[in-house]
């Protein structure tokens, strides 16, 4: 048995790697790599008919794995409660034990043999991401969406044990800047849950645009979700996001926002969404100039300028326009985390209104600094007493971090907070931001932000700060990879971007530590494109870099 602990050596592990059990196939080509894998002789041959049978609390993944199976190999699995006597040759067995020693949440056991596929998860979840490792054990037509002729659809036989080394896995979609549609989203969350990603972190607000309906304000979405063009110095042709009046830009109504949830909930997934405040705001204020220090008028733009709007702290309107925000966002996402962004907030308006000044005053805070502070403490108490949590970008730390709230460092911070007892979720530029270009050599690439990150340094990303006493560990949720879309004007740029760095990610935030090696990667990839290619997606080609 090949096994991965966190003790073992990577040399070690490169020499197991290259060496299988005598008798057996070479190790399957697996993204993200699991913790244990034990190759064995023979294959398991999906037919006609297979059988996938369920327990208690796998039925739907039961009926997922077979809505997977069936386009390309052309067969219609039945998906039974019962095994049946006599019981058919090549049964796929889904169940929950809680006990699988050496497996904890989200984690699986998986069995391959020429007779059966045994899978056993430590709750749903678990079951759900062995399912994901079973079809990567098939050959990559098993993600074709028309049957495909003439393929020999075989499993090698396995044992894999595994489970996530992180329990926050995530990827950020701004739609701000950009809006794509409901059919859209739901793909990037089909192709997450392949690589194990389980956080859907949806920027639903900023400056460029409001996407989410809130029926108690419905200028955000009649003023705030639109604007005159594309902006961004790009081709209007480029995006097909126009209204039938020829304004840019669109937004989720809730029953959107409601079928999305189920459908990521349905891949376990969990949505974070973020409502930006108390910057990033004049799509907001566009629509409702009374919550801001001047009282406008705003309007949207997109020129990839630097917006001075903020909400007015000084005035208690404010907190009432958010709380009712907020209370219907609330609603709608069931996961325990509101992001509330916090960050980049330009406190010229503040320094120059009078509420904002008489605030300060009033509550003692000797600076804009603290008057953040104060804003989001009061938002923080709205977000706990509808019993979520807020998190927020590094910024939130100014002027002293809200008693309860969760941190996303994207440019540092995450050090001070995980050892005062707050969860950190890591998301730095320099390994997490997939608006930054993928090549040194810009011509090849499409127009982005600015930087540069390639696969490699996306797969060298290591969420545990190097700074962080070991006993604070458990502070840090996990990671994240961030697409800003201010250079993304359609989904197949979305996918350009995201694919195959979100690959990296997955095995920076699944795997053990120590059982990562760039080398090993790289022979594994290939596969997994081949896997995208039969899904069409549109990934970047040439990942040496």
């Amino acid at each position: 048995m090949i096994t991965l602990k966190p003790l073992c050596k990577q040399l070690r592990w490169l020499v197991l790697l290259a060496a299988p059990l005598a008798g057996a196939g070479p190790l399957p080509e697996l993204i993200p790599l699991p913790q244990t894998v034990e190759a064995r002789p023979g294959v398991f041959t999906l037919a006609p008919q297979t059988r996938i049978v369920v327990s208690a609390g796998t039925r739907d993944t039961g009926r997922y794995l077979a809505a997977q199976l069936t386009p390309a190999t052309g067969y219609h699995f039945k998906v039974k409660t019962t095994p049946g006597d006599p019981m058919p040759a090549g049964t796929i067995f889904l169940s929950i034990n809680t006990n699988l020693p050496g497996v904890g949440a989200e984690g699986y056991d998986l069995s391959v043999t020429p007779e059966a596929v045994t899978l056993q998860g430590a709750d749903a979840a678990g079951v759900f991401y062995g399912v994901q490792t079973l079809l990567q054990l098939l050959p990559p037509e098993i993600y074709a969406t028309n049957t495909a002729a003439g393929v020999a659809w075989q499993a090698p036989c396995v044992h894999i044990s595994d489970q996530p080394r992180f329990k926050w896995r995530g990827l950020m979609l701004d739609v701000s800047r950009h809006f794509y549609t409901k059919p859209e989203v739901e793909r990037l969350l089909d192709l997450m849950a392949q690589q194990k990603l389980n956080t859907f972190h949806w920027h639903l607000v900023d400056d460029q645009g409001w996407r989410i309906e809130i029926k108690k304000y419905p200028r955000l979405t009649e003023v705030g979700a639109w604007r005159a063009g594309v902006g961004f110095k790009l081709d209007p042709a480029s995006t097909t996001a126009y209204g039938k009046d020829g304004r840019y830009g669109g937004f989720y109504t809730q029953q959107d926002i409601k079928e999305v949830v189920a459908y990521a909930q349905s891949r376990h997934i969990t949505i974070v969404p973020e409502i930006e405040m108390p910057g990033h705001c004049i799509a907001a204020l566009a629509a409702y100039p009374e919550y801001s220090c001047s009282g406008g008028p705003y309007s949207i733009d997109a020129t990839g300028g630097v917006f001075h709007g903020a909400y007015c702290a000084g005035n208690e309107a404010t907190f009432t326009f958010l709380a009712g925000v907020l209370d219907e966002v609330m609603d709608l996402f069931p996961g325990q985390y509101i992001h509330i962004g916090g960050d980049e907030v330009r406190k010229d308006a503040w320094r120059n209104c009078e509420k904002c000044q008489e605030r300060m005053r009033v509550e003692g805070l000797k600076d804009e600094r603290q008057l953040q502070s104060y804003f989001i403490r009061r938002i923080e108490k709205i977000v706990d007493a509808h019993g979520h949590n807020l998190i927020g970008w590094s910024e939130i730390r100014e002027g002293g971090l809200a008693p309860s709230a969760a941190v996303m460092d994207w440019i540092g911070g995450a050090v001070e907070a995980a050892t005062n007892g707050h969860y950190v979720v890591m998301s730095p530029t320099k390994y997490g931001y997939f608006d930054h270009y993928q090549s040194t050599n810009h011509t090849t690439e499409p127009h982005a932000i600015g930087g540069y990150l390639p696969l490699s340094q996306v797969y060298a990303f290591e969420p545990i700060p190097a700074k962080l006493p070991p006993q604070f560990d458990a502070q840090i949720l996990g990671g994240q990879a961030n697409l800003w879309t201010e250079y993304v004007p359609n989904f197949r740029h979305v996918q350009y971007m995201v694919f195959p760095r979100i690959c990296a990610l997955s095995e920076a935030l699944w795997s053990p530590k120590d059982a990562r090696d760039w080398t090993s990667f790289q022979q594994r990839l290939p596969a997994e494109l081949a896997r995208l290619d039969e899904e069409g997606v549109n990934y970047r080609k040439g990942f040496s870099e």
